[in-house]
């Protein structure tokens, strides 16, 4: 995973926390800090709802999700809280201030489906953005309009709405909509996307998001759309793969990172 590099305490991390955690938790934190911190700058965010979650390194299960309560655009790393793949609070902190390490389980039901059954996914962003949720509540769901659309041509799971995800038994049937993709359109709630690493999980939620986005301002034109053949549409899914493409996935990474510190 790719470090973060560069970043003031009092926008990206506590110093006085770090010393807590060993390098390898502290990366993490510090990159899911920064995804926070993008989202919200996308204007994707939905208050203090919707999670974005990090597998932590090491042989027992434990993952970072948000402090409950705190915005986005705020997020620190020392502000994501240790959670077990169930989402009960494991952090060590919560020992002595519970109250101040308060997260969402509900929210994880979601996440932990996907980070148990995938582990090759470090990342899992949920969103309930406008566009996003709009596209979900459409029964033709994405439709390969666009070059950001392609990008998840025959790459996209979808799945039925169960009402609020409080039932774990809902998981069983996430992992399996899910399939081997890494996007999923969650009908009639929203988008879901996971990555590798942090720059891939990035990578995904904002084409998914712009594709929902042109999406929805094409179909506000009322005039006929123009769909691409299916030989083109599986030419450009193919060419989001060729070799370069986790180089370029990095480099956007790393540029969207100046927005949050420069």
């Amino acid at each position: 995973m790719q470090a973060t590099q560069n970043l003031p305490p009092d926008t990206h991390k506590a110093v006085f926390d770090a010393d807590m955690f060993d390098s390898d938790e502290w990366q993490v934190r510090s990159d899911l800090a920064a995804l926070y911190r993008l989202t919200a700058h996308f204007r994707m965010t939905d208050m203090i709802d919707t999670h974005i979650t990090a597998r932590l390194p090491g042989a027992t299960p434990a993952f970072l999700i948000n402090r409950y309560g705190v915005m986005f655009h705020e997020m620190r790393a020392s502000d994501l809280v240790k959670i077990d793949h169930l989402g009960n609070v494991i952090d060590e902190r919560a020992a002595t201030e519970p109250a101040r390490f308060r997260v969402n389980a509900a929210g994880f039901t979601i996440h932990s489906a996907i980070h148990m059954a995938r582990e090759d996914l470090g990342f899992v962003v949920h969103t309930h953005t406008a566009a996003g949720t709009a596209v979900s509540a459409q029964e033709h769901g994405l439709l390969p309009i666009s070059q950001h659309a392609l990008k998840f041509y025959g790459k996209l799971g979808y799945h039925d709405y169960e009402g609020i995800a409080l039932n774990l038994g809902e998981r069983e049937r996430l992992v399996r909509d899910l399939g081997r993709n890494k996007a999923m359109i969650l009908r009639n709630h929203g988008l879901l996307v996971a990555g590798a690493t942090v720059a891939e999980a990035f990578h995904e939620i904002y084409f998914l998001e712009r594709a929902c986005q042109a999406q929805i301002q094409a179909l506000a034109g009322g005039t006929p759309l123009r769909i691409p053949s299916v030989e083109v549409c599986e030419l450009t899914a193919s060419q989001f793969n060729r070799e370069e493409s986790a180089e370029i996935v990095e480099m956007a990474w790393r540029a969207a990172l100046r927005l949050i510190t420069d």
